[in-house]
């Protein structure tokens, strides 16, 4: 297990936009939950999710993430250029690197910036045909932050395919695991969802048996 500093180096800034926090916030949950695997487990095939790893959807994601912060400087975005085969498939502390980066980056955005217009290049087809779009950088932070829970998902499903359990402490695996709790790859609409009905349930009267 990667002996690294705790979430608590990870703060996220209580000043920052809703949008700038929520992506902060996942990054960080990345970082817990491969801070706490050991190098073969990540790197290891995915049985269930053919040519996956943890590794791999770890990459995926923050080549998101990456692609966004391009436009910090001006660049368009295009989230089809993407690194294939390099470091942070196979060694848990390039992915570590990586999202410490992205969170350098990403901690300075302001509510100005989110506003600001970008460029967006989409591969819209295998034989190569381009289009441009403009957007918002908030926009697309916002979409690579949706993407990166979905992918979450998928990391936390080969997990548990290696051992891994997850409750509502953090989980375990011989004494040792991932720094998330079971909500970890869970769209926050999910949450809010089943928080709501855990509500309803509780405001429901107890059901009275009829006469005999």
């Amino acid at each position: 297990m990667l002996q690294e500093p705790s979430l608590s180096s990870f703060p996220v800034d209580s000043t920052a936009t809703p949008v700038t926090g929520a992506a902060l916030r996942v990054l960080s949950e990345c970082r817990g939950f491969i801070a706490g695997l050991d190098a073969v487990t990540y790197a290891a095939p995915s049985r269930v999710l053919a040519g996956g790893s943890i590794g791999k959807h770890l990459r995926h994601t923050l080549d998101h993430f990456a692609a966004v912060a391009i436009a910090l400087d001006g660049g368009t975005i295009c989230y089809d250029q993407r690194m294939r085969d390099v470091p942070m498939e196979t060694e848990p502390r390039a992915g570590l690197a990586e999202i410490y980066r992205l969170r350098e980056l990403l901690g300075t955005v302001t509510a100005t910036r989110l506003a600001a217009l970008v460029n967006v290049r989409i591969l819209c087809s295998a034989e190569g045909e381009e289009a441009e779009v403009a957007s918002t950088l908030g926009r697309e932070l916002a979409f690579a932050t949706h993407h990166a829970i979905h992918h979450q998902a998928m990391m936390k499903a080969i997990a548990i395919e290696r051992g891994l359990t997850f409750g509502s402490a953090a989980p375990t695996t011989s004494g040792a695991g991932p720094a998330v709790s079971a909500s970890f790859g869970v769209a926050p609409s999910t949450v809010q969802h089943a928080a709501g009905m855990n509500d309803q349930s509780r405001l429901k009267p107890a059901a009275i048996a009829p006469r005999s």
